[in-house]
């Protein structure tokens, strides 16, 4: 008797800890439950201690509250008719106000999300070139974001962010541009080069230009040393011996030019051989020349300014 006694305590103690357990609920941090009360919606609980009415109430669902990734691949066709393959990133989250929207209103909402990535993807692509593809992908991602965010704002889903995260042409187009890209590179280095060769040859014609510049100065300034030196000597011959004739001192002269050209010549190094007169006779009719020619160039002068 004792025992049966003792039985239905037990049992009533089991059942309200049962109850207990059963009313009890546990929600995580960034996560809602779904209460349904005899199958219909009847609350959202958020992250903490909640309770239910055993039986009566039930946890639907739980729904994940932080922001969530689907990453998406398509295949659609440039304006200058290039298949490519994107992947699109779609960072999204539900709504905290609307967890009742969002698990109500879409079976799959992954599945309805990349419908909407692929429509607008294939509505944005096809209108520009395979480059512009490449340089404007931000822009096709705000496009992309835009629209879905729009579409998706009412069912509890707000879109944070759509990202072109990969830009795959076919591996024939990807050649083709890699090859146009080395041949412009190598076209570029080619233009480089023979600019630098051009620069290279202008300054060292520029360089031998000032040389020769430099030099003939020099050979000037020499020659006018030379000239007045030669000056300054017949003045002192001619003061030292006063019968020394024109003609003996214009030898004197000539004999001094002519030992000082053979000494040029024997110091270059580049001559080899040069023929030239070297007897007296030569010297002589040298020198008559060029005191003819000078008495020439006397006469002619002095009947131009009797004329004038």
């Amino acid at each position: 008797m004792i025992e049966q006694e003792l039985i239905i305590p037990i049992v009533i103690a089991f059942i309200a800890l049962l109850l207990i357990f059963k009313a009890v609920i546990m929600v995580t941090e960034q996560s809602a439950y779904i209460i349904e009360r005899f199958g219909k919606f009847n609350r959202t609980a958020h992250s903490g201690l909640g309770f239910i009415i055993p039986f009566a109430d039930r946890k639907a669902a739980a729904v994940n509250l932080r922001v969530q990734q689907l990453d998406v691949t398509i295949e659609t066709k440039t304006k200058d008719d290039v298949f490519v393959n994107l992947q699109v990133s779609v960072q999204y989250s539900v709504v905290r106000t609307m967890v009742k929207e969002a698990y109500y209103s879409l079976e799959n909402p992954k599945n309805q999300i990349s419908s909407y990535v692929f429509d607008d993807v294939r509505a944005e692509v096809p209108k520009l070139d395979l480059d512009d593809v490449f340089a404007k992908k931000d822009d096709i991602a705000n496009a992309v974001q835009k629209n879905i965010a729009q579409s998706m704002d009412k069912y509890g889903y707000s879109i944070v962010k759509a990202l072109i995260t990969d830009i795959d042409p076919d591996h024939k187009v990807k050649e083709s541009m890699n090859r146009i890209n080395a041949a412009k590179r190598e076209r570029e280095a080619a233009l480089e080069e023979a600019e630098a060769g051009k620069i290279r040859i202008v300054k060292e014609a520029e360089a031998e230009a000032e040389a020769k510049r430099l030099s003939g100065q020099g050979i000037a300034q020499q020659r006018l040393e030379i000239v007045r030196g030669f000056k300054e000597s017949v003045e002192d011959f001619k003061k030292s011996l006063d019968t020394v004739t024109h003609e003996e001192i214009m030898q004197f002269v000539l004999m001094t030019q002519y030992f000082d050209t053979i000494k040029d010549i024997g110091a270059n190094s580049k001559n080899s051989s040069i023929l030239m007169p070297h007897s007296p006779g030569g010297m002589k009719d040298f020198q008559d020349q060029i005191i003819q020619g000078t008495l020439v160039g006397g006469k002619l002068k002095e009947s131009i300014s009797e004329e004038d």
